[in-house]
């Protein structure tokens, strides 16, 4: 666990505890630092289910109760926090409206900054205590200066800072990161949890979109925003097709088309554009992916804001590599262009910007250039 002045004496650590296995040892290995440890469960479902569906979605009744179990095993007080109606608004609402405007938002980046790292630890600090503890995998470093900086973890394998690009100085201050340190497999942090007593060393990770526990976002949207038949075209506006909503669609994508009519070059087609103005989806050939520039707002910064243009690594997907980039920011809008095209850029993404391991900031992508010609 990376020291800062804070915490060469014990503190009062608020451990957000989801009920996986990540948290739990985080948690774990807060409390044997010598902190004094609560572990809090966010109920983040107003109709949380009884059971998760296999590894898909989270905040069950289930996840409750295993991370009550952990909390027993640690030896620490444990709480239940109902943030629902937070959750709902901040993060679900956001993220249909999100999709319904042709975007391509990443709602744990959203999470983090509106949830975990504002209401949370907002009502920690009010109750008292010192800095939240998560399970994530990235490092709080203090500088000689006293300046602290985000950094990639220790293992670049399980690197989860993507998507807490969106914290800022205040809540970096208050964050403890005990598992990104440490380089290790998810095997060994499994055995980990075994040797100390939890339950949840086997429990699977969850994946995709915690809130759509089946994986079927367009079923989920289709709910939310019920189904507009519109036209599925070309870069012509040739109609190749129909769709039953646009916001069921994203840039890059290439499977669920239903395209009858094959392209004259027999190459697969790919999602271009999105217009919710007259419910459009284009679609053309991978090379017309190839993004050579973007505008990103509402840009936050791990620091102080970037003075002048500068070449940094940019990552545009929590899974996704990283690209030399050049980046200034002008009159608030990150103005970036890349030494070499990338493919399948979308608004609505966070593009995150690193120094070496450092996270610089994160913006959320208005547009983008393509590298042949036009905007999307």
């Amino acid at each position: 666990m990376t020291e800062t002045p804070q915490r060469t004496r014990p503190l009062r650590v608020l451990a957000a505890m989801s009920g996986g296995v990540d948290s739990a040892v985080a948690a774990a290995r807060a409390a044997e630092a010598g902190h004094d440890v609560t572990g809090v469960h966010l109920a983040l479902s107003a109709n949380p289910q009884s059971f998760r569906t296999g590894a898909r979605g989270c905040c069950t009744i289930e996840d409750s109760r295993d991370a009550r179990r952990a909390a027993d095993v640690i030896g620490i007080p444990f709480y239940v926090w109902d943030l629902a109606d937070r959750f709902r608004e901040d993060v679900v609402e956001d993220f249909v409206a999100e999709y319904e405007a042709g975007r391509t938002p990443n709602p744990c980046l959203r999470c983090n900054e509106k949830i975990k790292f504002a209401a949370l630890l907002d009502k920690a600090l009010a109750l008292g205590f010192d800095a939240v503890c998560t399970g994530h995998y990235a490092q709080v470093i203090l500088r000689e200066d006293g300046v602290r900086e985000l950094h990639r973890a220790s293992d670049m394998a399980k690197d989860q800072s993507y998507v807490l690009g969106v914290l800022d100085d205040r809540q970096l201050a208050h964050a403890m990161f005990p598992l990104g340190d440490t380089v290790t497999t998810k095997d060994e942090i499994r055995a980990e949890a075994e040797r100390r007593g939890l339950a949840v060393a086997k429990k699977p990770d969850s994946h995709d979109i915690c809130f759509i526990a089946d994986g079927d976002t367009q079923g989920f949207l289709a709910g939310r925003l019920g189904r507009a038949e519109g036209d599925i075209v070309d870069e012509a506006g040739n109609r190749l097709g129909t769709h039953e909503g646009a916001y069921g669609y994203t840039i890059g994508q290439r499977k669920g088309l239903r395209i009858g009519t094959p392209a004259p070059d027999g190459k697969p087609r790919y999602v271009l554009d999105i217009s919710p103005v007259d419910n459009t989806v284009t679609v053309g050939p991978a090379e017309a992916l190839d993004v050579d520039a973007l505008r990103a707002i509402k840009p936050r910064w791990c620091g102080a804001a970037p003075t002048g243009p500068g070449t940094y690594t940019a990552q545009l997907r929590a899974h996704g590599g990283e690209t030399e980039v050049r980046a200034e920011l002008v009159d608030g809008t990150l103005e970036v262009s890349f030494t070499e095209p990338v493919r399948g850029v979308a608004p609505g993404q966070a593009i995150v910007l690193y120094d070496g391991t450092r996270v610089v900031g994160s913006a959320t992508i208005a547009s983008t250039t393509r590298a042949t010609a036009g905007a999307a």
